[in-house]
């Protein structure tokens, strides 16, 4: 049996140098790439001839700005405000801080709003479910106070949040002054920034839609009629929301969002001079979109770029995939080729954690970036230890000696 045992150990003592040197020789792991017929992403200045003092038409996915007219203008947003509360009100039950099915009081200072509002009592509760319905569809003043106080404590302190959240989304044209957008001195934001904020709330939580495409719905058991204030949602294809907002001073605005083929555009409208010319304008904008825009997903999370053998592992080849959906915008006017190219780190070895960064795809036109995303580990990749290097020199001597 001793001699056994010395017998294995020399061997496995002569095959472990040749196991790490070949593993460290490995050729450098290539770079390849490969072309795939896309459209051209090139954005057409044209002038769309807005009757709105100012807009913006963004892609969603992306964030592609396609068409601007004066967007960085400060212009009183009125109702539009309301985007940013229900992104505060999505993030809070997001956090787990507040529930659907929570009962929301009313306080007098609720109840005392004017302009658009439900008539909230101080003697009744609604739950949040009915509270988001409200603000959504006929742009309730008086739930945002009651919201903003279930939140925050005051309108005061929740306004503190919106700007402090608006912030750090780089609305830098903001300043809110209440959570409604009932005129007050100060209290302005432009198209740009209204577009910033309605793709944080669109593209991070697409459960608003669930109330925003609503177009006739009631509450109090029937008792209140609630018709939705975006005439879109009635007579454009494929709207989906978000928010409409008028006053005397601010005339008529729109947040505008619409999908068709997969692909989801923000139309933001501000100062139009009637209400219907806010609608009209915001169709304008969106049907260029619509007509001139593809998004073409060109990677879904987890496809596999490649299975790679890592040196020293236990698994031997592993799965790099991609990290995430990846989408881009492309120009249907201009078709195109775009390069595809995967640049896999070199020396990788074990270990790996599971969605470890191993790489980078990037795609490139006329041999410029457009677009980069992450290439991640598909599974954890632990390191061979000496015990395994035994077991595997083991199997081997007892194979060849059967």
């Amino acid at each position: 049996m001793r001699k056994m045992i010395c017998l294995i150990l020399s061997v496995m003592f002569v095959f472990i140098p040749i196991i790490s040197i070949a593993a460290s020789n490995i050729d450098a792991i290539p770079v390849w790439s490969e072309t795939i017929e896309v459209f051209n992403q090139i954005q057409n200045k044209v002038d769309l001839k807005l009757n709105s003092e100012a807009a913006i038409l963004m892609d969603e996915d992306t964030g592609t700005i396609l068409y601007t007219k004066n967007e960085h203008k400060k212009l009183r947003p009125a109702s539009v405000t309301k985007v940013m509360t229900l992104l505060l009100i999505m993030e809070a039950l997001d956090a787990g801080t507040i529930s659907l099915t929570d009962k929301v009081p009313c306080s007098a200072r609720a109840s005392a709003m004017g302009g658009s509002q439900i008539w909230l009592d101080e003697t009744e509760e609604l739950t949040v479910n009915e509270m988001l319905k409200a603000i959504c569809i006929v742009s309730a003043n008086d739930c945002c106070v009651a919201m903003a106080e279930l939140l925050a404590g005051s309108e005061e302190a929740f306004v503190e949040k919106m700007n402090a959240r608006a912030k750090e989304l780089g609305m830098n044209d903001t300043t809110f002054k209440n959570c409604h957008g009932i005129d007050e001195d100060g209290h302005v934001t432009s198209a740009y920034d209204i577009a910033i904020m309605s793709r944080e709330l669109s593209y991070k939580h697409p459960e608003i839609h669930e109330y925003t495409k609503i177009w006739m719905d009631t509450l109090r058991d029937g008792k209140s009629e609630l018709v939705n204030t975006n005439k879109l949602i009635r007579f454009y294809s494929g709207a989906t929301g978000l928010k409409t907002g008028s006053t005397s001073l601010a005339l008529f605005n729109l947040s505008a969002t619409a999908t068709r083929n997969d692909m989801k555009l923000i139309a933001v409208v501000m100062k139009g001079p009637t209400s219907q010319q806010r609608f009209d304008d915001a169709k304008v904008l969106l049907d260029y979109g619509f007509a001139n825009y593809a998004s073409i997903c060109v990677n879904k999370k987890g496809d596999v770029i490649q299975s790679i053998e890592i040196p020293k592992s236990k698994q031997g080849k592993v799965d790099f995939v991609i990290a995430e959906d990846y989408s881009i915008l492309v120009n249907k006017a201009d078709k195109d080729k775009i390069e595809k190219e995967i640049l896999i780190d070199e020396n990788i070895a074990a270990p790996l954690e599971y969605l470890q960064k191993v790489g980078t795809i990037s795609y490139k036109l006329n041999g410029e970036i457009i677009a980069e995303g992450k290439i991640v580990s598909g599974s954890k990749v632990e390191e061979k230890r000496w015990d395994d290097y035994f077991a595997e020199v083991s199997g081997k001597f007892f194979k060849v000696g059967r």
